[in-house]
């Protein structure tokens, strides 16, 4: 029963978990923006990360499903949109597997899927910041001294959590399923792990499916810049972003300063309450501008 189950509703997996169509890219980064509190964050599309899923180990190869935090698990990994739905998920590879490879070795990665030209996506410390072949930013690494980095930190992590929202609200609906080791075997835990997000984005959009979209995508022929040169731009947008946030935070710091001084008032509270920045218009969009394991049979995507 399980699998015919399963089966039958691996079959809905496009028309509920897709990215989203064109017209409807700049309603998620105004999304994001408001999650990060700034317009700086008007151009973000998804947030990406991976989730460990406890499974019961196959007899041989068990220290490879041995992730870091040592219990038996396969990778989750996941891009969501602003309101917390499933845009994209591949999964199947051991917990022991770094995120950076998994990500590396997803059709995310390699076939360009997303983000569109223009728009990038969230992720945490413990991947690359680049520009291509997705864009893909990261905070700065700690220990963070400048504060136009903090701020910007402080407003990634913002929008970022909604990943993580998203795998705990998934992980609260199905206890059963994610609170202890799942109860099938390693190379069907894939298609169990695929089946609770497709019933997760049906619950959260009130079990409306829609046929997926196409989505402007960079030419898969095109030629492809050197890795370091694709973390060198991924980290000139980042820069450009946090000067962003930081210069928004400036204006309207000088702006409050000036409407006090010509009323003979002392700012309140200092300045350190968060502003609302978002009557601001967004920013220019500054965009534009080891051994791989082999992917497992048990993989889904």
């Amino acid at each position: 029963m399980v699998y015919r189950v399963t089966k039958k509703l691996l079959k809905l997996k496009n028309r509920v978990i897709h990215f989203p169509s064109h017209a409807d890219l700049e309603n998620v980064g105004n999304g994001f923006a408001q999650l990060a509190g700034s317009p700086a964050f008007s151009r973000v599309v998804g947030s990406i990360d991976g989730c460990q899923i406890r499974v019961k180990p196959p007899s041989a190869d068990a220290q490879c499903y041995l992730n870091r935090k040592l219990f038996y698990s396969v990778q989750l990994q996941a891009v969501c949109d602003h309101q917390g739905m499933f845009l994209d998920i591949f999964t199947g590879y051991p917990g022991s597997v770094h995120d950076t490879r998994v990500l590396k070795n997803s059709p995310l990665y390699t076939q360009q899927l997303y983000p569109p030209e223009g728009f990038c996506i969230l992720g945490d410390g413990g991947y690359p910041c680049l520009s291509a072949p997705i864009a893909l930013i990261t905070p700065y690494k700690e220990p963070v001294r400048l504060v136009v980095a903090r701020r910007f930190n402080h407003r990634h992590a913002k929008a970022r959590s909604i990943i993580e929202r998203s795998f705990g609200i998934m992980k609260t609906r199905w206890r059963s399923i994610f609170f202890k080791s799942l109860e099938v075997k390693p190379t069907f835990a894939p298609e169990v792990i695929a089946c609770c997000t497709i019933l997760h984005n049906m619950v959260s959009n009130g079990d409306i499916m829609e046929p997926a979209e196409e989505v402007f995508r960079p030419d898969d022929n095109a030629d492809q810049p050197h890795l370091h040169q694709d973390q060198q731009r991924g980290e000139q947008i980042r820069e450009h972003m946090a000067a962003a946030v930081s210069a928004r935070m400036v204006w309207w710091q000088l702006l409050r300063l000036s409407h006090c001084s010509s009323r003979g008032m002392s700012p309140p509270g200092g300045g350190n309450k968060e502003r609302r920045l978002d009557r601001w218009p967004p920013p220019k969009c500054l965009i534009h501008e080891g051994v791989p394991l082999p992917r497992p049979r048990s993989g889904f995507a």
